[in-house]
């Protein structure tokens, strides 16, 4: 509870209080939280600081707001483990959730000089641009754009595109996938990072740009993913 002789800031013993109560399901995920009226009455402190407490906890991701509805419980984030290689697809299979995606368009362009950089083709090469919200348990999770040779993955549609990339070039073309370099940085949401990830224009985002290769280290892919950063984090382990 509330010590208020206690060291410890009162505004940061009521976000501790607020996400054991979140931990030990008392207040479940979307669920609204008192107000900030009847927390300062129940702990008999000032409003001001449990409006502290709770724009921490927003900051941190355990809280969200809503215009004119209140404060809600946001859900868990999802962590991803930054050793290993694996889909979107595959990631949410694991964690027990169902992913999906929204194919929101599907193009054969010429590749312009980056994209041919870093795929190692000529510019002006047939790429497959395909353009798609990810989705766990039908909940929008990142905005994803990739570039993918044509001949040296052939044969994708717009059916096939919109399931597992990595599976269908595994299976289908008997490829072999080895590994990917990823750099991470942070970001806030532009109008349309917002509109296709149900988020408001301003709330921070994870921008992650991703190369994987084949067994002979050959480049077969360029991602660019906005990924949710209020419902999605990375972890590394890193030893001495």
């Amino acid at each position: 509870m509330i010590n208020k002789n206690s060291p410890v800031p009162i505004y940061h013993q009521l976000e501790e209080y607020i996400k054991q109560q979140i931990e030990n399901g008392l207040l479940m995920e979307e669920a609204v939280i008192p107000s900030e009226r009847e927390y300062a009455q129940t702990f008999q402190i000032s409003r001001m600081t449990v409006r502290q407490a709770i724009n921490n906890l927003v900051s941190e991701g355990y809280l969200k707001r809503q215009k004119g509805r209140g404060t809600f419980v946001n859900k868990k984030k999802i962590e991803q483990e930054l050793q290993g290689m694996t889909s979107f697809t595959e990631d949410m299979l694991s964690r027990g959730m169902s992913p999906s995606s929204t194919l929101l368009s599907f193009q054969i362009i010429p590749a312009d000089k980056k994209t041919a950089t870093h795929l190692r083709i000529e510019e002006n090469d047939f790429v497959y641009k395909i353009k798609r919200i990810r989705l766990a348990d039908d909940a929008p999770m990142a905005l994803e754009t990739a570039y993918i040779p044509v001949e040296l993955v052939p044969g994708l549609t717009e059916e096939n595109s919109n399931l597992s990339l990595y599976q269908y070039i595994e299976e289908h073309l008997s490829l072999s996938i080895s590994e990917a370099t990823q750099e991470i940085e942070a970001s806030i949401a532009s109008s349309p990072d917002a509109e296709a990830l149900g988020i408001n224009i301003g709330d921070p985002i994870l921008l992650i740009e991703r190369i994987s290769y084949l067994q002979n280290e050959v480049p077969f892919e360029l991602v660019k993913s906005t990924f949710r950063a209020d419902r999605y984090r990375f972890v590394h382990t890193m030893k001495r």
